[in-house]
């Protein structure tokens, strides 16, 4: 059975669509069974929606944690999948996905993460700091941003005439390769956690 993912993005969506093509060339054994997020009109539901994915916007409000939670109940995911999600997910709903929830960050964490380390402020504070070596970190989402553990990591050059808009869209390219890459070991059964560690065990042979 294919795995079953919930997605949620607060943006543009380049992640969640690259997701929805891994799917479709048969690289990735998913379905993306909701895609929701917490700003009107973002461009990650749209994508969902052109391709046939329920996509739900939740309002700011008291009850938004509850309907989040309501909605991944109702679609039952095997995996939460965090692209582009700017919101810090409740820690009940973090105890009920522990270990099947994922995010992807712009960088090396431990290094450039935290609260307001998104998007292009990741990388303006990578090239401020004259880092040489950046990257890309899928990981598992816990109480805090951008703090579970590392499942893997790709590292990206920093260039000597790098911008931040150049240096986002060389690592944006890594991100849409690594991400559906890391969901297909969890579609093949092969991610373990073990405290701080995530194992990845080698593929069965066919």
């Amino acid at each position: 059975m294919p795995l079953r993912l919930a997605v949620l993005a607060s943006g543009g969506g380049t992640n969640l669509q690259a997701v929805l093509d891994a799917i479709a060339a048969g690289s990735l054994d998913a379905r993306v069974v909701l895609v929701a997020g917490n700003k009107e009109g973002a461009g990650a539901l749209e994508r969902a929606r052109r391709a046939g994915v329920r996509a739900e916007w939740i309002p700011k409000g008291e009850d938004y944690d509850a309907r989040l939670q309501a909605l991944l109940e109702e679609t039952a995911p095997d995996l939460v999948v965090l692209a582009g999600y700017l919101k810090l997910i409740s820690p009940e709903t973090v105890r009920r996905f522990r270990h099947r929830m994922v995010n992807i960050h712009p960088a090396l964490l431990p290094a450039f993460g935290g609260q307001g380390m998104y998007g292009i402020h990741v990388h303006e504070a990578v090239l401020e700091y004259g880092a040489k070596v950046t990257g890309v970190t899928v990981h598992m989402v816990d109480e805090e941003f951008d703090h579970g553990q590392v499942v893997a990591q790709v590292t990206v050059p920093v260039l000597a005439g790098d911008d931040p808009k150049t240096l986002q869209e060389r690592v944006l390219e890594v991100e849409h390769e690594l991400y559906p890459r890391v969901l297909q070991w969890f579609a093949e059964g092969r991610v373990r956690v073990e405290g701080r560690r995530v194992v990845i065990a080698e593929r069965a042979d066919n």
